[in-house]
């Protein structure tokens, strides 16, 4: 495995906003460290790379996985999941009005949003306890 050195770290830390790419997950308000996560994954090819490296939360890097793609729930056809140093998060998810629930707005959102399990029981309760600290969502 590459070691990545600290001012690399440091640099997608700052570039994702101390934010998980695919949840918006905040790094000040939870427990653990945000994971350096490779977007395409090592194993399927990909590089150690600033430009294949982000920030994600432990829940969507351990349900993403080796995944690069998964089934869009509405039209049943793959699609590649989401990609945070490349695509616009707006443009592809949103939050439910209450802000506890993400919701994908193309296939590519949904089928993100189904693989990572976004929106399981332990996200939304975060997401709720969160938003009464004035914290979350995140603002752009």
């Amino acid at each position: 495995m590459s070691k990545i050195s600290l001012e690399l770290d440091g640099r997608i830390r700052q570039q994702a906003k101390n934010l998980c790419g695919y949840c918006l997950n905040p790094q000040e308000l939870i427990p653990y460290k945000l994971e350096i996560e490779h977007i395409h994954q090592k194993g399927l090819g990909g590089e150690t790379t600033e430009e294949n490296l982000w920030l994600a939360c432990r829940e969507c890097n351990a349900h993403k996985a080796r995944k690069i793609e998964a089934v869009d729930p509405l039209t049943e056809k793959n699609q590649k999941l989401f990609n945070p140093r490349r695509q616009n998060w707006h443009e592809h998810f949103e939050f439910s009005q209450d802000k506890t629930e993400i919701i994908g707005k193309t296939a590519c959102g949904r089928a993100t949003v189904e693989s990572l399990q976004m929106n399981n029981f332990c996200q939304k309760t975060a997401r709720t306890a969160w938003i009464e600290t004035g914290k979350f969502p995140p603002k752009d």
